[in-house]
This record gives structure tokens, sequence and C-alpha cells, in this order.
């Protein structure tokens, strides 16, 4: 293998497969990046067994090959260089991958390509498409609702629902429940669901960041795997197999009280709330009146924060309270000027939905009792 490629496309692309490397396993091939041509391009792989990541690189190349290197250290160097070209050369008896930057150069013991777990690769056929930017802000909606409580491994997924035009992303942990519903480019012929796990959608997340090309999504014929493929990256996760809650029956279908409120200032308002009820398990109280909302904690330790809000309430006067974290949480997730707050009794979830977007994303959260 000979090539060369810019330091700076190669640094990204090691950033990128670099978040499938475990940080810890028995075994070493699994802390390598794989190296190889394929088709004009460097081809970067990484995979931890559960959340595979393939990235190309333009290069120029001059011999074919392949080899795997420990991934941290060739990141790391190729961090530490100028925005200049690199070389690579592997000398295949000795497994060594010989590198070179301007007056920078570098040597990395490797392992053959062929001990290198294989990969799930397609050809593209039968994928679903949808737009980047929406899926990308979908994902914010919702990952943040998913439970990191391994013992509940459904609960570490997000549902996703393939039906017709429409793709619907839904996350809960107990407490809350985030569903977003987002139009496909491909319509699905026949409807099915997937459980894909948080952590990896997570990544697909950060890969996303200034895509702007549809997202083809594709899972395998037992719908035991599903591929993201990107125009220079595809990133490849095992399902969570299980039977995802009926988060329909959860969403509260009528309400006794409804506040319209400006969701950058409820946020601050949280926000400031958070300083004390950080030390009364993140408990804050809403109370709702004729044309105001005032968000509070109190604490006998530390204090009170105390922040009125002008708002468009309908329905019954109602004091209730939430964990502030994950309100946060969903206001934070939202790009909005408004949001609705739909409530029962102080003891029945709370609904939160972005005004002028009702219909494509819901926030169901459990109230918390404020004799704690």
């Amino acid at each position: 293998m000979k090539l060369s490629c810019l330091q700076e496309n190669l640094a990204r692309g090691l950033g990128i497969v670099g978040r499938a490397v475990p940080s810890r396993t028995t075994m070493p091939i699994l802390g390598n990046v794989l190296l190889a041509t394929d088709e004009g391009r460097l081809k970067l792989a990484s995979t931890n067994l559960e959340l595979s990541i393939v990235h190309w690189v333009g290069a120029m190349i001059e011999e074919e090959g392949g080899i795997t290197v420990p991934a941290r250290d060739l990141s790391d160097w190729i961090n530490s260089l100028p925005a200049e070209q690199v070389t690579m050369m592997l000398e295949p008896q000795s497994l060594t991958l010989h590198l070179a930057s301007g007056e920078n150069s570098a040597a990395f013991r490797g392992l053959p390509v062929d001990e290198f777990p294989p990969i799930p690769e397609s050809d593209g056929s039968g994928a679903i498409a949808v737009e980047a930017g929406a899926l990308r802000e979908a994902l914010e909606q919702v990952i943040f609702a998913a439970s990191t409580d391994e013992s509940h491994p459904v609960l570490t997924g997000v549902l996703a629902e393939f039906e017709q035009e429409t793709l619907t992303l839904a996350a809960a942990d107990g407490f809350r429940l985030a569903v977003r519903h987002l139009p496909l480019i491909t319509p699905v012929s026949e409807p099915f669901s997937v459980i894909v796990p948080a952590r990896a959608l997570g990544e697909l997340m950060r890969i996303l960041s200034g895509h702007e090309e549809p997202v083809q999504i594709e899972t395998t014929p037992l719908h035991n795997q599903v591929l993201f493929r990107m125009p220079d990256t595809v990133l490849n996760t095992q399902l969570i197999e299980g039977n995802f809650p009926d988060y329909r029956r959860i969403i509260p279908q009528s309400h006794k009280t409804r506040l319209v409120v400006g969701r950058a200032e409820m946020l601050m308002a949280c926000k400031r709330a958070a300083i004390v009820a950080r030390t009364i398990s993140n408990i804050v109280k809403l109370e709702i009146g004729q044309g105001e909302v005032t968000i509070s904690a109190t604490s006998n330790e530390v204090g009170e924060v105390k922040t009125r809000l002008a708002a468009e309430v309908e329905g019954e006067p109602l004091t209730i309270a939430f964990n502030v974290r994950f309100l946060m949480d969903a206001l934070s997730a939202l790009d909005v000027p408004q949001v609705a707050l739909s409530m029962t009794t102080p003891t029945a979830p709370g609904v939160i939905r972005a005004v002028g977007m009702e219909d494509s994303f819901v926030y169901v959260v459990m109230p918390m009792h404020l004799g704690r």
C-alpha cells in the first residue's frame, strides 16, 4: 500500500471512526483502525462488534493494500501535524505502516486486515431515504429521553417505526417519553419497526452535523442490524431485541390546564431554579395562574429561587412539580419560540409540545411529589 492524502481530511476521518473504537477490550484488534485502499479512496473502519463506522477519505493511490494499526496512536500523531500532505507506505513483511508529512515521520506496527472483524456492507438497494437535517433534529429531540440503565436494554434504545411516508422515533426511560415524527423521502411498502441503541444514534447525530445529502437507511433481512449510509460514511449497529412499550397509551389525550409560554424564557427560568433544585432532588414547582406561571425551587438549606413568566393560560389554576433536568432537556432540544404545557392533575403526567409543530413532537414527563 502506498498513497497520500491531506492531513485535515485524514484527521477528520480518524475522528469519525474513532468513536467506535472501544476504550477497553480483550481483543487487541478492536483497538486498531483499518486502513485500506478502496476504489481510488482510503477506507477507514473501526468496530466494537456492536457498532461499526466506515469512512472514506480522498487519496492519491499508488499501490493497493491494507493494514490495521492502533487507532489512538495513529489519530494522536495525525492530529499533531500541520495541515500538509501525508504519505503512507506499508511494509508488508514486517506489517509496519510508515508515514511522513514534511519533516515529520512515524512508523506503526500493525495487524493484518484479515484478522479484523467483518463489517456488514450493502449496495444500497432497498434503502429508505430521509433528509439529513430533519433526521439530526429529530434525534436531538428524542435521544435524551432514552434510559441509561442497562438492566432494561429495550429502554436504552430508540424505537424507529417506518410506516408509509413517516418515520416515528420514540424514547422513554420510565419517567419521561419523547416522540418525534418526520417525513421519509422514500415511502415504505410495508410498515416495520426496530429498536436502535441510543448510543449509536448519538454517534450518527454527530456525523450528520453539516451533512445535506439524504441519509439512506437499510436494515438486514432479519432486522437485527441497521445501516445508515451517508456520502462518505456508513454507520452500522446491531439492533436491540425485545418489545418496546406501547408509547401511545402513555400520552394523555385530554387536559384541564394548558399554558403557552416562551421557550427560551422558560428554559432560563428552569436554569435559575436548578441552582437550588440540585440540592432537593431537582424538584421545581410550577404555579399556574391567570396569565402567568411561576417557576420556583425552595430548599431549607440553600434558599429560594423564583421566576414569574407571562403565559397564555387556559383552564384551571394548578400547582405541579417536575424534575427540572427533564424540563431543561426538552426545552434545550427544541428550536421554536413557544412551547405548550398541558396538565390534568398534580399527580398526572404533563405534556410538552412545540407550538407550530404540535403534530410532530410530543414530550410526556411524570410529575414529582411536592411533599418530598
